[in-house]
């Protein structure tokens, strides 16, 4: 089965065409194409991301990406296509709010035919909505004029299988027979919660911050210290300059809820404690290292004790940890070389790096297991949801 998938939640846009197909041991997927951009350098200069100028890039970028994906995928064939009016028409109101797009994805759609793929997947949320808008109605378009099936992707969903593959060659993976229970650490930008998979597919909230992201954590202390965004990277380029340098910390700051009685999380009080300390202060390079080194080793202390207490709550069998945090090299570390010990039972999966991040490969991966289950979404009910959870909190 081959997928076409989309993703706009945030700042990438990214379209991919991967397949899947039943392996032994689990379900091969191979990339076929793959067109991503960042808008980092767009975003910068606001220290973050701002939403209706993520929705006018994902509107200009989507059509050359689709074009690169194709062309990758070796599915970019001349072939002149006469669009009817009334399907013209449809088009045009559904892209009517996105710029030139409906004009820039005629122009292509009348020059090349249509594509070998059997579903269209689209990032449906979370994630800003403005930015989600663009994504759906673009997926709508193509399916309205090429007649394929549409999928609903959960974004978090996305990152979490992403964490499970495994690559076998250039462009190969496998996704394996994973023991379940499993718990996914979702860590990024906008989230951070523990999800529990009992059946596939099946999720069950377990533990969320209750304030602010671990990964939006990040970007306000490197605003602290005066860092440039992203602020994750230079953190953790900081924190790795002391930790080479060694000696005394002379900064020491809190770990919130370390042993409260939940698996939730709160960064708002570490974050807090960092702007008490720097506070009217000009930190020099050396103090600057030392505040990320101690608050980089107070989130992974965090992360780490929270995980194993919802893997002890559980009696999961697998974790994975997904999302843009996971590429956090001291947090991967720490729990690369801890969960072996304290809980051996269970199997530990982080993605590859050019997974951790936003990608469509992994919505893609997400449309093939629903396409699988026959979940394909009807296009008037297929709408872009900021807030969409991947599992629901038992009381």
């Amino acid at each position: 089965m081959r997928i076409l998938a989309i993703e706009t939640s945030c700042d990438e846009t990214a379209i991919a065409i991967v397949e899947g197909t039943v392996a032994e041991g689990g379900t091969s997927f191979t990339i076929l194409g793959n067109a991503l951009l960042s808008q980092i350098e767009v975003h910068r200069e606001y220290g973050g991301v701002y939403p209706m100028l993520a929705k006018r890039e994902h509107a200009k970028n989507l059509v050359p990406l689709l074009s690169a994906a194709l062309e990758e995928a070796e599915m970019l064939r001349k072939d002149l296509q006469s669009i009817p009016a009334d399907i013209e028409s449809a088009l045009g109101t559904l892209l009517e709010r996105e710029g030139d797009l409906a004009g820039a994805l005629l122009a292509m759609l009348r020059e090349y035919g249509v594509p070998d793929i059997d579903a269209i997947a689209v990032t449906a949320g979370p994630g800003l909505e403005p930015a989600l808008w663009v994504g759906v109605n673009f997926a709508k378009a193509l399916a309205l004029v090429w007649h394929k099936p549409l999928i609903s992707v959960n974004h978090m969903e996305g990152h979490l299988l992403a964490a499970l593959l495994q690559e076998q060659e250039a462009n190969a993976y496998l996704l394996p027979e994973t023991s379940l229970p499993l718990l996914g650490l979702l860590i990024s930008g906008g989230h951070t919660e523990i999800v529990e998979m009992t059946d596939w597919l099946e999720y069950r909230l377990v533990g969320q911050t209750r304030d602010d992201a671990v990964g939006e954590a990040f970007d306000k202390v490197a605003r602290m210290l005066a860092l440039p965004y992203p602020g994750g990277p230079e953190i953790s380029r900081l924190a790795e300059r002391a930790r080479e340098r060694g000696g005394a910390n002379p900064f020491t700051l809190p770990r919130p809820m370390l042993t409260s009685d939940s698996c939730d999380f709160s960064f708002s009080g570490l974050k807090t404690a960092v702007l008490y300390l720097v506070k009217d202060k000009e930190l020099d390079e050396t103090e600057k290292e030392d505040m990320a080194l101690a608050f980089e080793e107070a989130v992974a202390d965090v992360l780490y004790a929270k995980t194993v207490r919802a893997i002890e709550e559980t009696g999961a069998l697998s974790l994975a940890i997904g999302g843009g945090v996971s590429a956090n090299a001291y947090i991967k570390r720490v729990f690369s070389e801890k969960l072996p010990a304290d809980h051996p039972e269970v199997s530990l999966s982080i993605p590859v790096p050019f997974l951790t991040g936003d990608n469509a490969i992994m919505i893609a991966l997400a449309g093939y297991f629903r396409a699988k289950r026959g979940e394909f979404a009807d296009a008037d009910g297929l709408i872009a949801d900021g807030n969409r959870a991947l599992g629901t909190r038992l009381k």
